[in-house]
């Protein structure tokens, strides 16, 4: 899975088709992966001091996710409040993704 991604990732980097929308998306998927992975560390260490140090960027993590969100929000990449508006910003970058693949 790693290796298709790296793919990916240098043929959107070498067809200069690099672009906000995809840059926000991937940093926001990796918030929520970093947000995930602090709290099962949290939950998984029993030295207080360690969980403290987990907690505090947890938090920086959560404030992040809530930065590139808004920033997606603001550049009309990202919609949560409305859902077909939603599903025509998905079609979009997925035609985008299909044609960096081709």
């Amino acid at each position: 899975m790693m290796g298709m991604l790296e793919n990916m990732s240098d043929m959107v980097t070498n067809s200069g088709m690099m672009n906000d929308g995809i840059i926000a998306t991937g940093f926001l998927n990796d918030c929520k992966v970093g947000i995930r992975n602090y709290a099962v560390a949290i939950s998984e260490t029993a030295n207080q001091e360690l969980r403290d140090v987990l907690r505090r960027q947890l938090d920086d993590a959560i404030e992040m996710h809530a930065k590139v969100f808004e920033y997606m929000e603001s550049k009309g990449l990202y919609n949560a409040k409305d859902f077909q508006q939603q599903i025509k910003i998905d079609m979009r970058n997925l035609e985008t993704a299909t044609n960096i693949m081709q």
